[in-house]
C-alpha cells in the first residue's frame, strides 16, 4: 500500500501551496476520505443492485444486501484513508494494533452506518435509490467524523511522571 500512499503524496505536492496548507486541517482530508468513500459506496451499490446481486428478484431484498456490501467496502477504504491521512499524528503518537483500531472505527461508525442505510431505504421510496444514498451519506458523515475524532482516534493525554 505504501505505492498506493505515495502515489497520493504526488497528487498533493502537485496542488497549489494554499491547497496543500488546506489539507493538513483535518476536517478537509476527512472530506476527502469521505469522498472518495462515498465513490467507492455508489459504485459498490450499484455493481451489487444492477449487476452481482441481480439474481436476487426482490428489489427490496437486493437492496438490503446491495447496501451492506457497499457500506462494507466503503467502511473499510475509509478505515485505512482516514488512519494514514486523516488522524496520522494520533496514530505515531499512541500506536495501536490496527485490527484494535478497526474495531474501535467501526464501533463508532456503527451508529452512522446505522444512520446511512435507514436513510437510504426510506429515501429510496420517494427518490432514486442512488441519490437517496448520497444524501444519507452526507447526513451520516458529521456523526461519523465526531465519532471517530472523540473515540477512534481521540488524543491520549500524557500521564504526568510524579
Amino acid at each position: 500500500m505504501s505505492r498506493l500512499r505515495t502515489f497520493a503524496e504526488t497528487l498533493v505536492r502537485l496542488l497549489p501551496t494554499r491547497f496543500q496548507q488546506m489539507l493538513r486541517w483535518r476536517f478537509i482530508k476527512f472530506g476527502l476520505v469521505g469522498g472518495s468513500g462515498t465513490v467507492i459506496n455508489i459504485a459498490v451499490l450499484y455493481l451489487a443492485q444492477e449487476h452481482v446481486l441481480n439474481n436476487i428478484a426482490d428489489f427490496h431484498q437486493r437492496l438490503n444486501y446491495s447496501i451492506a456490501l457497499a457500506i462494507t467496502v466503503a467502511t473499510v477504504s475509509n478505515f485505512y484513508w482516514n488512519r494514514r491521512l486523516t488522524w496520522r499524528d494520533r496514530t505515531r503518537s499512541t500506536p495501536q494494533p490496527a485490527l484494535r483500531l478497526f474495531v474501535k472505527y467501526v464501533m463508532a461508525a456503527a451508529l452512522s452506518i446505522a444512520l446511512q442505510s435507514l436513510l437510504t431505504k426510506w429515501l429510496a421510496l420517494h427518490v432514486h435509490y442512488l441519490v437517496a444514498n448520497v444524501i444519507a451519506i452526507g447526513l451520516a458523515s458529521v456523526v461519523n467524523f465526531i465519532a471517530n475524532d472523540k473515540l477512534t482516534f481521540r488524543r491520549h493525554r500524557r500521564k504526568a511522571t510524579p
